[in-house]
């Protein structure tokens, strides 16, 4: 008979309980800081054959600078003694190009980066701690735990948590319903049932709400950002490229009763041509402007607000008509009863973020709020004749500071509050209990009877009794003591697999 005393010793340790923080936090330094710089490429100036090129990025480990111009590191005990910020430097390889002419490459540091206790970049660390007490003179103990309880730490400690202005905070692990999936649902208005798909689709920190639906007389509408009211179905699959009334239906569906809906939809379509569904487009996005600016700004809003998710560019037009012809299948579907609603409560349906995610998003954030800052700093020194440098154009606090409000107060890009909060330190359970929270966006003075239930999909993943009683009950919960966090994989990898495996992209002739 299995012992499961010996597998809940093994399993139980200080680091597995708060690995996921852990491991998501370590994922940002390693890959997530790199995508954002990435994403960017170059910060464009409004001069001439004049960028910057943006390179490698990495973090220091934690230091304090001392009155004397000492650089000693910094380790938690200390941060919480002396009121100080648990953060490490932020180095970036920049290169300026002048009017075509490339300058020396330099290494800027662009900020300051609260570090999570415990991680990779951490004092603390297993692989740091050695290097640490040495730089501090201090005699090297032989076990981990007693060079822990020498540098002023319980060792019984799990670390996951930051160290902000004194204060020890943790970032509350996000609920939120799974990008780039369509999701169908059914509406009732003015006394009928309305069939509704709808796609969360991300890119890049940006999320956009695609929306397609069945209105009157069974014509399908489509919105998203940027267009004022619904569009028809047909109207952007004819802006999308896709010109022939035979190919719009066959992409949506072969099933004779489908077709019959789609052919309702070609008869009352608006445009015959795909210049006349991007001339439309242009009067409702930019009415009395001129027709270059029309056509133009039409463009655009299909390129970077429908289905970012698929690409910004005219190439991947395409992969967007059939993306947005199976989310009209999947409405006609469930008309026809083929298929049911999705459960927004179902856990296949909903996605967490971690701190990692998190850290991302407000470094998105403060990285574009310096670029904007060092695009001016740089012109202004070009105007004024002097020579352009990265290292005297970088504020480094303009960075820091968009970084270390979030972490102090809790409030979050998107209107979020409460994702950073101070650690219950009643006891020891209730400090491993506040790491593996998990919060659900919705509104805490609506009923959401449905979102506050028990779900069977939560069985092994969320605690089904550990919640709080009153407004927050079921919109609260906590990770059960099993449950482990996966982290997805690269849509790339899985392309490349398939493709390996003899599958056939879908070409654009």
């Amino acid at each position: 008979m299995l012992d499961r005393r010996v597998l809940a010793r093994a399993y139980f340790t200080h680091e597995r309980l708060v690995r996921h923080q852990i491991d998501s936090f370590n994922r940002f330094i390693e890959e997530g800081l790199q995508k954002v710089i990435d994403e960017q490429k170059k910060i464009e100036l409004d001069i001439p054959n004049t960028y910057v090129k943006l390179g490698r990025i990495w973090v220091d480990r934690p230091i304090i600078r001392e009155a004397d111009g000492s650089e000693p590191p910094l380790v938690p005990s200390t941060a919480r003694l002396r009121n100080l910020t648990y953060a490490a430097k932020v180095h970036l390889h920049a290169q300026v190009v002048d009017e075509g002419r490339e300058l020396e490459e330099e290494v800027v540091t662009i900020g300051m980066l609260p570090i999570m206790v415990k991680s990779n970049r951490c004092n603390l660390h297993p692989d740091n701690i050695d290097d640490t007490i040495e730089k501090l003179r201090y005699p090297l103990p032989s076990t981990y735990e007693k060079k822990l309880a020498l540098l002023g730490e319980d060792p019984l400690d799990p670390g996951g948590h930051f160290i902000i202005n004194g204060s020890e905070r943790a970032l509350m692990t996000l609920e939120d319903l799974a990008p780039n999936k369509i999701l169908l649902e059914k509406e009732e208005r003015y006394g009928e049932s309305i069939e509704i798909a709808k796609v969360f689709s991300q890119r890049s920190g940006y999320r956009a709400l695609v929306v397609v639906e069945r209105g009157k007389n069974n014509i399908l509408e489509v919105s998203f950002p940027q267009i004022p009211k619904t569009i028809q179905f047909v109207t952007l699959m004819k802006a999308l490229g896709i010109e022939t009334d035979q190919e719009i239906v066959t992409m949506v569906s072969e099933n004779p009763e489908m077709m019959k809906f789609m052919l309702e939809n070609i008869e009352v379509a608006e445009v015959e041509t795909q210049e006349e569904a991007i001339e439309l487009i242009g009067r409702r996005v930019a009415p009395g402007q001129s027709r270059e600016y029309k056509l133009s700004r039409a463009n655009q809003v299909i390129d970077q607000y429908f289905l970012p998710h698929l690409g910004t560019t005219p190439e991947s037009r395409r992969a967007k008509a059939f993306f947005l012809a199976r989310m009209a299948e999947a409405v006609l579907e469930l008309t026809l009863g083929l298929r049911m609603e999705d459960d927004k409560d179902h856990y296949a349906n909903k996605r967490l973020k971690l701190a990692g995610d998190l850290m991302e998003e407000i470094f998105r954030v403060a990285f574009l709020r310096l670029i904007k800052d060092v695009k001016y700093q740089l012109e202004r020194a070009k105007v004024r004749g002097r020579p352009l440098k990265m290292s005297t154009a970088v504020r480094s606090d303009v960075l820091t500071d968009r970084i270390m409000h979030p972490m102090a107060t809790g409030n979050w890009v998107g209107g979020r509050t409460g994702v950073s909060q101070l650690i219950d330190r009643h006891n020891y359970i209730s400090v491993l209990s506040h790491l593996r929270r998990v919060i659900s966006p919705l509104s805490r003075s609506q009923p959401h009877f449905e979102a506050r239930d028990l779900h069977p999909t939560q069985w092994g993943r969320i605690c089904p009794s550990e919640t709080p009683e009153g407004p927050n009950c079921g919109l609260v919960k906590n990770f059960a003591q099993y449950a482990e966090v996966s982290v997805g994989t690269d849509e790339k990898e899985v392309l490349e697999t398939l493709f390996d495996l003899g599958v056939e992209p879908i070409r654009g002739d």
